[in-house]
């Protein structure tokens, strides 16, 4: 076998332009975006160079910003703990019992590849008030729960709630593809060894499946957080953060103070901490998965 040598400089010459436009691309905007949320700037005449005051005052004096934390949290929770089980389960479903799985995995997938205003639009349809032909409040009067009935988009107090189940509706099928091609590339003869040793079923899972399919769970998470963190577009569609800021999250309270406000330092601030939390939460799933892959695979 013939073994091609290549210098260590031919290496870092060929590298080296790939890596100085990632770092153009990705590092120079967010340090760009830290220096701009140390201004006083409305994104288009003179700025004020006032260190770290807009970063005090969105950790102190914002009455916004936290709640609109807890909220990109609370969306990201239920999309790990509740969407990513789910997707695992209709995955193992269609592998196991579905001979031409395909159309159901692109049934799944429908969703993801629609526009988010077509979504937003479509649901804030099911979600209006009966007389305005809410289908989820006809629904519920028909049954006889008319207590049940809201305004679902305008109670602050439901609202969020609403988004989410949109949002996790949403990308379910993207996380079932995910899934449903990491159980495929499951060698076939260790369920059938299983098998002999009397572990089928459910059983064969808890011990082949899930192990196996530690690395390829560990991307969906780590996709499934992110995206939660960058949460924007289907709020804006269905609410724009409102009742009285019942839904904004980071990215929607991060826009409405950079555009809306005209608070360009203060909105590059929030843009920043969005970007920490976001490096930091890769690195500790990383972290978690890798210890949890030594165990398992």
């Amino acid at each position: 076998m013939n073994v091609l040598k290549v210098s260590r400089w031919t290496i870092v010459a060929f590298v080296l332009p790939c890596l100085f436009v990632y770092c153009c691309l990705v590092f120079v905007p967010i340090l760009i975006s830290i220096y701009s949320g140390m201004l006083d700037w409305n994104g288009i005449g003179a700025s004020k160079f006032i260190g770290l005051a807009n970063f005090n005052r969105m950790l102190t004096a914002d009455p916004v910003f936290w709640p609109s934390v807890g909220r990109t949290f609370m969306l990201a929770g239920f999309s790990m703990l509740i969407q990513l089980p789910i997707a695992l389960f209709v995955a193992i479903l269609i592998s196991r019992f579905v001979r031409k799985p395909n159309f159901f995995v692109s049934s799944y997938f429908l969703p993801v590849i629609l526009s988010v205003v077509v979504i937003g639009q479509l649901w804030k349809t099911i979600y209006d008030p009966a007389s305005m032909g809410g289908m989820i409040n006809q629904i519920l009067i028909k049954l006889g729960l008319n207590d049940w009935t809201h305004a679902w988009l305008t109670e602050p107090k439901y609202a969020i709630f609403a988004i989410i189940l949109v949002a996790l509706w949403q990308y379910l099928g993207y996380h079932v593809l995910i899934q449903f091609t990491g159980i495929q590339n499951i060698p076939a003869e260790l369920y059938e060894a299983a098998k002999i040793d009397g572990a089928e079923g459910f059983k064969a899972d808890r011990y082949i499946t899930l192990p196996m399919i530690v690395p390829i769970f560990k991307i969906s998470v780590v996709l499934s957080f992110i995206g939660s963190l960058q949460s924007f577009d289907l709020i804006m569609v269905m609410t724009g953060g409102g009742p009285a800021n019942a839904t904004d999250v980071i990215a929607s309270h991060m826009y409405k103070m950079s555009f809306l406000s005209q608070k360009y330092g203060y909105g590059s601030a929030v843009a920043s901490f969005l970007v920490m939390v976001c490096l930091i939460a890769t690195l500790v799933i990383n972290y978690l998965f890798k210890r949890l892959e030594k165990r398992y695979v």
